[in-house]
């Protein structure tokens, strides 16, 4: 029997047996999946013997549990006995195995061994034949480039002898298509140019070229030159031919050719027209351009047939001619500068551009391409319709929109316009300057013509259409802009160009000041315009004069002032036109700012005397207003005659001053909002001189004021038949500035006893108001001077705390009577809180 420790040591080797690697473990479920808990990895024995045995009662079953177990053990032992024994005769079989298996392998080396050998000798072969193949290629094709290299020497060989003896008969039409050949041929022998024979050959056709150019140039010269020119029947096609030829020799030849023909057929343009010849001033300058037409045509008919098309000769003749023309042009005017007018230039100038559009059209210009730089910008351009001249379809040829049915045509046509225009007349930019000074006379008079208009007939009034507040004389002087630009544009982008713009800035200003600023209304007497509403207030209201406009005056800077607007938006434009059609260097010297500044200090003027007319007509409301016997007044009843006054005078021209500003709905309501800055503190001003002796008077002022700051929040829509809302930029300034009037009363109204709630209910009211308020306030009550010190000191002290409660007012002030009534000082006696609530609910019940 093994003692503990051996059985210890058997445990620890049977477990070291059994435990598996994962893997191992893994593929071996997978091999032999089993649901046996003896099969588990992690096999626990007492909870398997728990399993089986779960109880006491189930001990009574153990025999019959270790028989089964045995039993499996058994068939174990079984199972694995077979196996070993199966695996006796495994490595005998395994060694019998791996030997067939290598002899295999040798017969298979063998093998491959032999096809090896087989495979070099046959690419050896391959070799032996293809060796023999390419042999008999190269010999091929070296017999083939001797064939044709010989076929190519005896053509050249043979084709210089022709040539010789075709260019010794003047053959010209064999000899131009031989020459090309022979060129062709004499390219292949490039490389073989070290021989002497070849080399004497191309020495040979380089000689016979030369001696074709100068027989050729002779022939022509021959043909045409001299009295005793042969040109005729005979030699008609003799020299068409040569062209050919000339086609292929050097361009030079061809060039030259063409520069001395041209010449010759301008010889007489440079006699007749000479710069002595009565014939070559400028008001003869149509006889330039009729010449050069007939002169074309007769070439047309004598010589058109005889130039290749590509030659372009007929444009070359008109180009050259073009050119002498510029140039005879220049010496001529700098020559007899002091007999240039405007009207001599300009019909010059307009008969030029209407030859250099003929001849746009008639010719391609292919022979400029390169040969002329572009001396001239054409603007294409397209604009809607507009009454603004700058926004106008086009007038101008050069400017009118392409037919889309034609679009690729037309392109071109633009392209060879471009290429003309100025080839001629760009010789008279020089001489502008006599134009821009024309200008400037012309644009004095229309400005003095303009002055006289206005003097005479006044502004226009309206009429129910749109724009026709606006003098016509702007849209004149505008349309006169365009038609200088277009006209200065087409002769020179450049300088020229420059200057007329310093001439349009400087009459933009004398327009701006001889028309606009000049003829605002001066400051009259009249007081007719101003009503009453009682005895009283109509004799405080004529007391003294007041300076007020007639409707008619008023209808005037409304005119003006619409003027203006359209000239500062037109003026922009016209400098947004001037920087298209100006050399791109010299944009930025176009800068129409300062005249556009100009005419918005002119409308602020206009403005400026509309808020001025309307604030002083009612001062004379305002006067009665702190003359009124305030302390006699014992009940609130209607709104007082200086708001009658007031609200009379605004109805009245309000509505002229927004019906002839209908076209500059901003600057009506930028009116607005200046008289409400202007008028509404003045009113302020005027309520502290008030003395507002007793609640009741206090109450009628609120209630004015009330029913003016109501008539100032419509002012913008007074008489209007159309409802619309007034500006919130306008209505915020009305609501502030008439709700401190209200709160100005609404203190006045508050007992000064407490004196300390007095002065709290001063600064919750009137937040932000300082001492001087204060004191105006104390001074309204009518207070004593020892009470008005007390609370003046009072106030002093709490000055603080006032900027405290400011700072907690979210708002700063009140806006609504209820607002003003919360915040009024708890200790208010009962009946003043009575009057106040009597006095909203009368407000509210007009309203």
């Amino acid at each position: 029997m093994a003692t503990v420790e051996e059985d210890d040591f058997v445990d620890d080797q049977f477990e070291s047996l059994i435990v598996f690697p994962d893997d191992v473990q893994n593929a071996i479920e997978q091999v032999l999946p089993s649901e046996d808990p003896l099969d588990k990895p992690d096999f626990n024995p007492v909870d398997y013997i728990n399993t089986l045995f779960p109880t006491e009662q189930s001990l009574s079953n153990i025999d019959q549990v270790v028989g089964k177990i045995k039993q499996k053990i058994w068939r174990l032992d079984d199972e694995i006995r077979t196996v070993v024994r199966g695996q006796t005769n495994v490595g005998e079989e395994g060694r019998h195995a791996l030997e067939e298996a290598q002899r295999a392998i040798q017969d298979l080396f063998s093998k491959i061994k032999d096809i090896k050998d087989k495979a070099e000798k046959s690419e050896e072969m391959v070799k032996e034949i293809t060796r023999d193949i390419k042999q008999l290629d190269h010999a091929k094709k070296h017999l083939t480039a001797s064939i044709t290299t010989l076929n190519h020497l005896h053509m050249l060989v043979g084709g210089v002898e022709s040539l010789t003896l075709m260019t010794q008969k003047r053959q010209y039409g064999e000899a131009a298509n031989l020459l090309q050949g022979v060129l062709n041929v004499l390219d292949h022998f490039e490389r073989y140019m070290e021989i002497p024979q070849i080399k004497q050959l191309a020495d040979r056709i380089k000689q016979i070229q030369s001696e074709l150019s100068t027989q050729i140039v002779a022939d022509f010269e021959e043909a045409f030159q001299g009295s005793g020119a042969k040109f005729g029947p005979s030699n008609k096609k003799q020299l068409h031919d040569a062209c050919f030829v000339v086609n292929i020799l050097d361009p030079k030849v061809k060039r030259d050719l063409l520069n001395w023909f041209v010449k010759l057929q301008l010889s007489e343009y440079l006699v007749l027209f000479a710069e002595d010849q009565e014939v070559a001033w400028l008001d003869k300058i149509d006889r330039r351009y009729a010449w050069i037409k007939r002169a074309l045509v007769d070439f047309e008919e004598k010589f058109g047939h005889l130039f290749p098309p590509n030659w372009e000769v007929s444009e070359r003749i008109c180009v050259e001619f073009c050119h002498i023309t510029r140039k005879e042009l220049s010496k001529v005017m700098q020559k007899r500068r002091m007999e240039i007018d405007v009207k001599l230039l300009l019909f010059a100038i307009q008969r030029t551009s209407n030859f250099e559009s003929l001849i746009a059209k008639r010719f391609t210009g292919v022979t400029l391409q390169k040969a002329q730089p572009k001396t001239t910008s054409v603007n294409v351009s397209t604009a809607p319709a507009s009454t603004n001249p700058f926004e106008e379809a086009a007038t101008n040829p050069f400017e009118q929109t392409p037919d889309k049915s034609g679009e690729e045509e037309t392109k071109s046509n633009a392209e060879s316009l471009a290429l003309f225009t100025g080839i001629i007349s760009q010789c008279f930019e020089a001489h502008l300057n006599v134009y821009i000074e024309n200008q400037d006379r012309n644009l004095a008079e229309l400005i003095s013509r303009f002055q006289a208009d206005i003097q005479a007939h006044g502004t226009p009034r309206m009429d129910g259409e749109e724009n026709s507040n606006v003098l016509p004389s702007c849209a004149d002087l505008f349309v006169f802009y365009k038609k200088c630009m277009v006209q200065c544009s087409q002769l020179s982008t450049g300088q020229p160009l420059l200057d007329l713009t310093k001439t349009f800035q400087k009459y933009l200003k004398e327009y701006a000041y001889r028309i606009l600023l000049a003829n605002l209304p001066k400051v009259s007497k009249d007081t007719s315009n101003i009503s009453s509403a009682s005895g009283l207030i109509q004799s405080i209201l004529k007391e003294g004069e007041v300076t007020k406009f007639t409707e008619e005056e008023q209808c005037r800077i409304c005119s003006l002032l619409c003027t203006a607007e359209y000239c500062m938006d037109t003026t922009q434009q016209l400098e947004e036109k001037l920087r298209e059609k100006v050399d791109r260097q010299l944009k930025s010297s176009v800068a129409l700012n300062a005249e556009q500044d100009m005419f918005h200090s002119v409308i602020s003027s206009c403005i400026q005397l509309l808020v001025q007319d309307l604030e002083t007509a009612c001062e004379p409301a305002l006067t009665a207003m702190t003359k009124m016997p305030w302390s006699n007044i014992e009940a609130v009843g209607d709104q007082s005659g200086y708001v009658t006054a007031i609200t009379s005078h605004l109805k009245a021209n309000i509505p002229i001053i927004r019906d002839n500003l209908a076209s500059s709905r901003k600057y009506f309501t930028q009116f607005c909002v200046k008289f409400a800055n202007s008028f509404i503190p003045k009113f302020n001003g005027t309520l502290y001189k008030c003395r507002p002796s007793n609640t009741v008077a206090a109450e009628q002022l609120l209630l004015d004021t009330h029913s003016l700051k109501t008539v100032l929040l419509e002012l913008p829509g007074l008489g209007s038949q159309v409802s619309r809302k007034a500006p919130a930029s306008y209505t915020k300034i009305v609501v502030k500035g008439m709700t401190k009037a209200e709160m100005i009363l609404k203190v006045v109204m508050s007992p000064h006893h407490p004196p300390q709630e007095f002065v709290d209910s001063f600064i919750r009211l009137l937040s932000g108001s300082d001492i001087n308020d204060f004191q105006k306030i104390l001074e309204m009550k009518g207070l004593r001077r020892g009470d008005q010190n007390s609370l003046l000191e009072m106030f002093r002290a709490r000055v603080p705390v006032s900027s405290i409660l400011a700072s907690t007012s979210p708002g700063g002030m009140p806006t609504s009577a209820a607002a003003v009534t919360s915040q009024m000082p708890s200790s208010t006696p009962e009946p003043e809180s009575s009057r106040i609530r009597k006095l909203e609910k009368l407000i509210k019940k007009r309203i």
